[in-house]
């Protein structure tokens, strides 16, 4: 019987080796593969926060980073060669600029207002050092093998299967750790530095195989220094942001939030209170009130008694409405508790502590979602006698939802028969398009709609949508027993149902979730 002879010592040592150093490169390309799509994730929320964000530019960002996959793929063919020193020396870059990107583009945007050409650099830089891996990890891999097809086939299965799931961890990540617990500035640099940390760790077991020991020390170096400019941003990045955002501020910040849906800004110059969502301007205390009346008596008509008010999360709404006799239940929906959390505090004074009231019902929940479902402890038994869509502008798809047939569709199951429904609807004379985009949606989910507009010194000419299932348009009317207001009154409203010919109506197909047209006319503007 012929034996089988055991491998030498020597032999086994060395396949231990080299399994060992392989799973240490494929623990490497998960992090790493999660680095790369939190680089690309923040890219995007800056998008969205600094320019508005929307399809186009999700569209070109997504594009320009798969097509600098490809040319970083291609670029780095002529140094496969020398693999294991172009993987750290990629990693090294990708996790200094990757790290430093969204410090370099608030900075930018805040300063000379370029944002745009950064955020398109970094989208190139970040994705060709991210293309180059995948060429340089499979050389890697394959180093030392005599690759036959299957082998080939069980090396590639290993590096994408590491890569994906990197990618999976990193896209939960930032948005359920990273964005909310650190912000963009911090999240981006604790990335860049875990980025650092993986290719040192790589270049430990690999470099020591082909390089010198000077060589080693030095690349480790470089990579330290990479890390101590990373280590300082995250610590210095409150001071960095502080200042870049008051520049973009005329009046001084006294409060700030960045959620998962915005950032929040209230600034203060003497009286003047103003609150700032992403950089759009939601209200000023020296003229608010012309604003808030008219988003809310004319909703009461001859006597309601029950109110729904979808946003408005500042509290000014339910302040007016608290002044009126005869309303008892107030239900207030609004997508980000940290809005009402800055409403009862350092809005108080502005709102009159009105969301500690006891007839207000204050619910964290997105507008569409709660009127989808029943909420019998909320809702009166017929319906709200009047509902109060104050909205900020649909100038994203996720604003856009909120202003289209199938909303208006819901809403109106939420009304009690007779019931009207008020929606601010933007400015007719700055952004005619999508005011009157507002009007014929709202008229193409069953309503009768007037419209009218106030001068708000702040915002200029703005305008509402007053409306009521049915045929017959409401005539908006002032409560008989209104309390003493600041602005509005019968013949105020009455004239503010007049357009003139510039900014006349305009018959328009309506806003859909399939179509969100008003999200492209809020980019056109004025037209």
């Amino acid at each position: 019987m012929t034996s089988v002879e055991s491998p030498p010592p020597a032999a086994v040592r060395s396949g231990e080796s080299s399994a060992r150093w392989r799973a240490v490169l494929l623990a490497s390309v998960a992090a790493c593969a999660a680095c790369g799509i939190v680089y690309e994730l923040a890219l995007l929320t800056l998008s969205a926060s600094l320019n508005g964000g929307g399809i186009v530019a999700t569209s070109l960002i997504v594009a320009g980073y798969i097509a600098a996959l490809g040319a970083g793929a291609l670029l780095v063919k002529p140094l496969l060669r020398h693999a294991a020193v172009t993987f750290i020396a990629i990693e090294a870059l990708l996790g200094i600029i990757g790290g430093l990107s969204a410090a370099a583009l608030y900075v930018v945007f805040a300063f000379v207002d370029g944002s745009t050409w950064v955020l398109a650099i970094s989208t190139a830089l970040i994705g060709g050092l991210v293309g180059a891996e995948v060429p340089l990890l499979m050389t890697l891999l394959q180093q030392g093998r005599v690759a036959g097809a299957t082998d080939t086939g069980r090396t590639l299965a290993n590096l994408n299967a590491a890569d994906y799931l990197g990618a999976l961890v990193g896209g939960l990540v930032w948005p359920f750790i990273l964005l909310p617990q650190l912000g963009m500035i911090r999240g981006a640099a604790a990335t860049g530095i875990i980025n650092l940390v993986a290719a040192s760790v790589v270049a430990m077991f690999l470099l020591r195989r082909v390089v010198s020991t000077r060589q080693l020390v030095s690349a480790l170096c470089a990579l330290a220094a990479a890390l101590a400019v990373l280590v300082t941003l995250l610590v210095r990045s409150h001071d960095i942001e502080t200042t870049s955002r008051q520049r973009l501020y005329a009046d001084p910040i006294i409060a700030y939030r960045h959620t998962a849906y915005q950032e929040i800004v209230v600034t203060r110059r003497g009286d003047d209170t103003r609150l700032y969502l992403d950089g759009g301007l939601q209200f000023s205390t020296r003229d608010e009130y012309r604003y808030t009346e008219s988003v809310v008596y004319p909703a009461l008509g001859a006597g309601a008694h029950s109110v729904l008010v979808l946003g408005g999360g500042d509290g000014l709404a339910a302040r007016e409405l608290l002044r009126q006799p005869g309303i008892d239940k107030i239900v207030q929906v609004e997508l980000d508790a940290a809005v009402i959390d800055i409403a009862r505090t350092t809005l108080h004074d502005a709102n009159a502590g009105a969301l500690d009231n006891p007839r207000v019902a204050v619910v964290i929940d997105d507008c569409m979602s709660w009127l989808r479902t029943p909420h019998p402890e909320l809702r009166p038994a017929g319906g709200f006698d009047a509902v109060i869509v104050d909205l900020p502008d649909p100038d994203t798809p996720v604003l856009g939802r909120l202003y289209s047939t199938e909303f208006y569709a819901l809403t109106a199951h939420a009304l009690a028969p007779g019931g009207l429904m008020l929606v601010q609807s933007g400015s007719p004379f700055s952004t005619p398009t999508a005011f009157w985009r507002t009007v014929s949606t709202i008229r193409s989910a069953g309503y009768a709609v007037t419209p009218y507009h106030v001068h708000v010194p702040t915002f200029g000419d703005w305008g509402f949508a007053l409306a009521r299932t049915g045929t017959a348009p409401p005539t908006p009317t002032m409560p008989a027993n209104a309390p003493p207001l600041r602005f509005l009154n019968q013949q105020v409203l009455q004239a503010a149902t007049v357009f003139s010919d510039d900014i006349g109506p305009r018959a328009l197909d309506p806003s859909t979730l399939d179509n969100p047209r008003i999200v492209e006319d809020m980019r056109h503007g004025y037209d």
